[in-house]
């Protein structure tokens, strides 16, 4: 039986006034099951708006997990609450726009949410927040909803032309910023390793083999190394001038929970 164990770091960046960016992890055993939800919001939007957007997800979010989840658990359908989770972001994505339209400012967010409940997981996704997996390799197991993303898709452009481009952060949908949002809906297998969800802020400077090399299962003895590791990367991300806010969870899946360490 696989046993999860979680880390979160984030922090405001070198240039940004405010941090806009919203995390989530909440861990429990319901009915013999074990559970993780993550959650990674990267909001945006004039006068720190994006932070109210992507609190907003987040909160919502966590009261899901204590009123609606422990209902579902008698008859798990990760199928059926990935839907749910997607209902809720076209719901949250009209009510943030509302508001945004009756004070006349653009605000949205990213949502990348992870629910892991023993040896399944399902994933909602819009935007260009991450979810990576890392096991004997690193996989990013999200699509990017970016212009650039949809370029590269099409065989408009190459990967290293995406990463010069100055609209390599302009995003497809996102989260409050348009009438309607369709996120993505991705079911899998929980195996061994760690699942790394995080903000584009994290991971512009840093190559995922730099982020296996420090965030790979072979390196977690515990969440004490798992928060230390975090923490490594921003501060690279730091040195090398990244500018968004930066923000990450990692997740540890293994045969043993994630000692203090």
């Amino acid at each position: 039986m696989l046993r999860f164990a979680a880390a979160a770091q984030t922090d405001v960046g070198l240039r940004k006034a405010t941090n806009q960016d919203s995390l989530l992890y909440r861990h429990a055993a319901c009915d013999n099951k074990e559970v993780m939800l993550a959650v990674v919001c990267d909001g945006m939007g004039g006068l720190s708006k994006g932070e109210l957007a992507s609190a907003t997800v987040v909160r919502v979010f966590d009261r899901w997990f204590d009123e609606e989840l422990p209902l579902q658990m008698d008859n798990l359908d990760l199928r059926v609450i990935g839907e749910r989770l997607a209902k809720m972001l076209v719901t949250l994505n009209e009510t943030i726009y509302n508001y945004g339209v009756s004070i006349d400012i653009s605000l949205g967010t990213t949502v990348t949410a992870l629910l892991i409940v023993d040896n399944e997981f399902v994933c909602v996704h819009v935007g260009d927040s991450r979810l990576y997996l890392m096991t004997d390799h690193i996989e990013q197991v999200t699509n990017d909803q970016t212009f650039v993303a949809r370029e590269i898709a099409m065989g408009r452009m190459t990967p290293e032309q995406a990463k010069v481009d100055r609209r390599r952060s302009m995003l497809l949908q996102c989260v409050g910023a348009s009438q309607k949002v369709e996120p993505d809906i991705i079911l899998g297998t929980t195996v061994p390793g760690t699942y790394l969800l995080c903000s584009d802020g994290f991971r512009h400077v840093i190559s995922p083999q730099e982020i296996y090399n420090l965030l790979g299962p072979g390196s977690q003895r515990g969440t004490g190394d798992m928060h230390r590791n975090l923490r490594a990367l921003i501060e690279e991300d730091k040195k090398r001038q990244e500018k968004d806010n930066i923000s990450a969870i990692l997740v540890y899946a293994g045969e043993q929970p994630g000692a203090e360490a």
